[in-house]
C-alpha cells in the first residue's frame, strides 16, 4: 500500500465536446482534491466519496432534470497510485464538483485503443547457454509482470506451471472468478486475474455476455498474444496454420503473469485503466505492460501518464507500445519520461509469397495464408475492386463490407488497398462476393511495409510500388483487350533474412509531441509477424465467420514489442534486485545498436533508406548487453518533478501528475527540461534570426560496472554542431558511486523557410575499454512561421 498523501482523485468521464455538451449528458470525469480533507466522521473514503456525490447531485437538482439528478454511483475506488473513485456524472454536476474548495483538478478520460517463435533468439537469449541473462536470473522466476490488457486464456501451454517454485511470497494479488473463469484456473503462472468494466459500461451501457466474458478470460487475443511475448513458457512444437514451426517462448519464461483485463469491444476507458494501474502496483508486480494507447495530451490529462508516474515512483518499470500510425512523424505516443515507450521493428525470419502476373512479371509480398490454394501453374482472371467491381469507387477499391458486385468478382483474383476496415475482413468482403484470392496493396503512406495475416482465403499483402506495378498491369491488359490474369504463389517460412532487423513501417515516429526535449521512441524491439499463444474461442483470421483454430497466432504492432521489454526488464530487474525503473531503461537504452545483421545502417521499412534517432530512439535492444551497461543514467520521483517545472507546467499541473506541491524556483535556476538526466540529449534551437545558439546539458552516470573503472569520452557530434564534454574521463573508485559530467552544445544557423525544422543526429560514447554506454544526441533547429 502506498504511504499516505495530500491528495486524491475522484475519476469520473467527459467527452471531447464536455463544453458544447447538453445538461443532460452524463460522462465520467477525473477529479483531484486534497486527501487530508476527508471529514473524521466518514469511516472510509469510499463512503466520504458516496457522501460527495449525492452532495453535489443535490446541489444540481434546480438546474438538472430529476433523472440526471439522481445519486452517482461510484464506479471504482482508487488507493494506491492516487486517491479518489470515478462516477459518471452531467456536465452540471461535474462542474460544481470542481468549483469545492478542496477540489484540485478535473481530467477528462480518454478511450484508449490495443496497439495491435523466434525472437528470442534473435534477441541472443539462448536457453542451451550456462550462463547468460536467462540463466543468471533463474528466467526472472521471482519476478511478476502484471500486463493490462484484454485478459488471458489461461489454458494455453504457454501459461502452465511446471516446475515452477511457490508463488512469491511477497504477492498480495487475486484471481477474481467470472464467467468461464473460476478462481482455480490461477497456477503458479499466472498468479493474479482481474477484470475492469465499470469504466467500459458506464459509457456503453451492460455489456453483451454472449460476445463478452464478465471475466478475465480473453474474447480478443490480444492479451493472451502480449502475455505470453513477455512470460511464456517453452512450448515445442508451434506454429500458425504450419508457418513459423519452432519453439515457442517468451521474453522471461518462469516469470509470473498477473492480468488486468481492460479492454473490451468499445475501447479501453481510462477509468478502467487506472484501476488496473491501482490495482497492480498494490498487488505487488515489478514490471506493467501497457500496449495501449491514445492522443497525446499534457501529462496532467493523461491517465496513462498519472497512473504510470504513481507506478514508477513505487519502484514498478511501466513498459508502452509507441502506436502503429508510423511511418508519419510526431505520431509516437506513451511519451511520458517515467515510462519505456517501445517502437517495432523486424526479426530476421518471415513469411514470402508472390504475385505472378500474366506478362511475367513477379511481385514480391508476404503472406500466411494456410488453406487450400490456387492450382499451381494456372493464371486466374485479376481486377482491380476500385475498377468496375462495383460501390462508389472508393469504398469498393479498400473492399469495404457490401462494397462489391458479386457478377464482377466471382472466380477473380481481387486487387483491394490497404485502410479503414481490417486486412482480414477485406478477405472476407472478396470472399463473400466470390472471389477467389485477393492482392491487399499498400497505399502511399503504407510505403513498403508488409504485414503477414492468417487470411480467410488465398491471399498477399504487397507493398506501394507492387500495387502501382499490378494496377497499371490491369490498365494495360485491358486496353489491350488481352484480359489481365495472375496467380499467388505462397512460399511458406524464410529463416536467417537479411537485413535485420529493421524499423517496422508501422512503428510511431518521433519526435515528441508534448516534450522535445525527451527522445521518443526509446528503444525498438521485435514487433512485426510474432509468433506467440492465442485463444482457442477466437480465429487467427479475428474474423467472426473464420472456423479455425489455432494455439498460436502470428501478430504485427508495437504492441508485440512492447512485452518483449517488459519481460526483458523483469530479467533485468531479477539480475539486479536493486535498480529503480530508470536505471533498467538506461541500461537497455546505452546498450542498443543500430546496425543490422548485415553491419549497414537499420533501415527503415517503408522507405527502404537508413532509418533515424526519430524511428528507432536510443536504438534496437541488446538483452545480454543490459545486462551488465557499465553505467546507468538514475532518475528519482524528484528529478521528474523538476523536469515538468521546467516544462512550464503550473503546481497545480504539476500536483495532479505527482500528488506532491511543487516549488520550482531551485528547478527553474539550475536548468531546463532537457537537463532530466535521460540516456538520451534532445537539443531544440528556436532561430529567430539569431546566428549562433548554444545550450547545456548536466548529466550524473552511476557506476554499476567495475568497482575501479576510468571511462573516457567519444563524441560524434552531429554534421554543423560542435560539442563539448567536461570533463573528458571519469574515475570511479567504488560500485554506486556518481559522477557528473557537462555536454555544452553549440550551432550556427541554418538557411531554412519559415515553419520548417533540420535536425541532425550524433552520439555521445563512454567506454572504459570493456563497457561501451551510448547516447543518441539529436539537434533540432527550427524556424519559426
Amino acid at each position: 500500500m502506498a504511504p499516505c498523501h495530500t491528495l486524491l482523485f475522484f475519476i469520473l468521464t467527459v467527452t471531447a465536446t464536455l463544453a458544447a455538451a447538453s445538461p443532460e449528458k452524463k460522462s465520467t470525469f477525473i477529479v483531484q482534491v486534497h486527501h487530508e480533507a476527508k471529514p473524521s466522521i466518514f469511516p472510509t473514503h469510499k463512503k466520504w466519496y458516496e457522501s460527495s456525490l449525492a452532495s453535489i447531485t443535490n446541489h444540481a437538482i434546480a438546474a438538472e432534470t430529476t433523472t440526471i439528478a439522481a445519486s452517482a454511483a461510484v464506479l471504482h475506488t482508487y488507493d494506491t497510485v492516487f486517491y479518489g473513485f470515478s462516477a459518471k456524472l452531467s456536465p452540471l454536476q461535474a462542474q460544481k464538483l470542481e468549483s469545492l474548495s478542496h477540489v484540485v483538478a478535473v481530467i477528462p478520460e480518454q478511450v484508449r485503443q490495443l496497439h495491435t517463435t523466434r525472437s528470442p533468439q534473435f534477441l541472443g537469449l539462448k536457453t542451451a547457454d550456462r550462463a547468460g541473462l536467462l540463466k543468471e536470473t533463474e528466467f526472472g522466476s521471482d519476478l511478476v509482470i502484471g500486463v493490462i490488457d484484454t485478459g488471458i486464456c489461461p489454458d494455453r501451454e504457454s501459461f502452465n506451471d511446471r516446475d515452477l517454485g511457490p508463488v512469491p511470497p511477497n504477492w498480495k494479488g487475486s484471481c477474481v472468478a467470472g464467467r468461464d473463469f473460476p478462481a482455480t484456473l490461477c497456477n503458479r503462472k499466472i498468479i493474479g486475474a482481474r477484470y475492469f468494466s465499470a469504466g467500459y459500461e458506464a459509457t456503453n451501457g451492460k455489456m453483451n455476455e454472449t460476445l463478452e466474458y464478465r471475466s478475465p478470460r480473453d474474447s480478443d487475443g490480444h492479451g493472451t498474444h502480449t502475455a505470453s511475448i513477455a512470460a511464456g513458457r517453452y512450448v515445442f512444437p508451434a506454429s500458425t496454420l504450419g508457418y513459423a514451426k519452432g519453439m515457442a517462448a517468451g521474453m522471461a519464461p518462469k516469470a509470473r503473469l498477473a492480468v488486468y483485463k481492460v479492454c473490451w469491444n468499445g475501447g479501453c476507458f481510462d477509468s478502467d485503466i487506472l484501476a488496473a494501474f491501482d490495482a497492480a502496483v498494490a498487488d505487488g508486480v515489478h514490471v506493467v505492460s501497457l500496449s495501449v494507447g491514445g492522443v497525446v495530451v499534457p501529462y496532467y490529462l493523461d491517465v496513462i501518464a498519472v497512473g504510470a508516474f504513481g507506478a514508477s515512483e513505487a519502484g514498478v518499470f511501466v513498459s508502452a507500445s509507441a502506436g502503429n500510425s508510423g511511418p508519419g512523424s510526431l505520431t509516437v505516443t506513451n511519451v511520458a519520461p517515467w515510462m519505456t515507450t517501445v517502437g517495432a521493428g523486424t526479426i530476421d525470419r518471415d513469411f514470402p509469397a508472390n504475385v505472378r502476373l500474366g506478362n511475367g512479371k513477379i511481385i514480391r509480398g508476404v503472406s500466411v495464408y494456410g488453406g487450400p490454394g490456387l492450382t499451381p501453374g494456372r493464371l486466374y482472371p485479376l481486377m482491380y475492386a476500385g475498377g468496375e467491381a462495383g460501390g462508389d469507387g472508393y469504398s469498393s477499391s479498400l473492399c469495404m463490407d457490401g462494397s462489391l458486385d458479386p457478377k464482377m468478382v466471382r472466380g477473380k483474383i481481387v486487387v483491394c488497398e490497404r485502410g479503414i476496415n481490417s486486412r482480414a475482413a477485406k478477405g472476407e468482403v472478396v470472399k463473400k462476393a466470390g472471389g477467389i484470392a485477393m492482392i491487399l496493396a499498400n497505399g502511399v503512406f503504407d510505403g513498403e511495409g508488409l504485414v503477414a495475416d492468417c487470411h480467410v482465403l488465398p491471399a498477399i499483402s504487397v507493398g506501394a510500388r507492387g500495387g502501382d506495378d499490378i494496377r497499371k498491369y490491369i490498365s494495360a491488359a485491358s486496353q489491350s483487350r488481352s484480359p489481365p490474369t495472375a496467380t499467388i504463389e505462397f512460399e511458406g517460412t524464410r529463416l536467417g533474412v537479411r537485413p535485420a532487423p529493421v524499423v517496422a513501417s508501422f512503428s510511431a515516429r518521433g519526435p515528441n509531441p508534448e516534450s522535445a526535449e525527451i527522445l521518443k521512441p526509446d528503444v525498438i524491439a521485435p514487433g512485426l509477424n510474432i509468433l506467440a499463444a492465442w485463444p482457442d474461442n477466437v480465429s487467427p483470421s479475428g474474423v467472426a465467420s473464420d472456423e479455425r483454430r489455432t494455439e498460436f497466432n502470428i501478430l504485427s504492432g508495437t504492441s508485440m514489442a512492447c512485452p518483449h521489454v517488459s519481460g526483458l526488464a523483469a530479467l533485468l530487474k531479477a539480475a539486479h534486485p536493486d535498480w529503480s525503473p530508470a536505471a533498467i531503461r538506461s541500461a537497455l537504452m546505452t546498450t542498443a545498436y543500430t546496425v543490422d545483421n548485415t553491419g549497414g545502417a537499420m533501415l527503415d521499412e517503408s522507405t527502404g533508406n537508413a532509418s533515424s534517432v526519430f524511428d528507432y530512439g536510443a536504438g534496437h535492444v541488446h538483452p545480454e548487453k543490459a545486462m551488465n551497461p557499465g553505467l546507468v543514467y538514475d532518475i528519482s520521483a524528484y528529478d521528474y518533478v523538476d523536469f515538468l517545472c521546467n516544462s512550464n507546467y503550473t503546481a497545480k499541473n504539476i500536483r495532479t501528475v505527482t500528488r506532491k506541491g511543487a516549488d520550482c524556483s531551485g528547478a527553474k535556476i539550475a536548468g531546463h527540461a532537457g537537463n532530466l538526466n535521460y540516456p538520451s540529449l534532445s537539443a531544440v534551437f528556436q532561430q529567430h534570426g539569431k546566428t549562433q545558439m548554444s545550450t547545456h546539458f548536466i548529466r550524473s552516470v552511476t557506476n554499476v560496472g567495475d568497482p575501479t573503472s576510468v571511462y573516457k569520452v567519444t563524441i560524434a557530434a552531429p554534421e554543423g554542431i560542435t560539442v563539448r564534454v567536461e570533463p573528458e574521463t571519469l574515475s570511479f573508485r567504488r560500485l554506486g558511486q556518481k559522477l557528473n559530467f557537462l555536454v555544452r552544445v553549440e550551432a550556427r544557423a541554418v538557411k531554412l523557410s519559415p515553419g520548417s525544422t533540420s535536425v541532425k543526429s550524433g552520439s555521445l560514447v563512454w567506454s572504459d575499454g570493456k563497457h561501451t554506454v551510448t547516447s543518441p544526441l539529436v539537434v533540432t533547429m527550427q524556424q519559426p512561421l
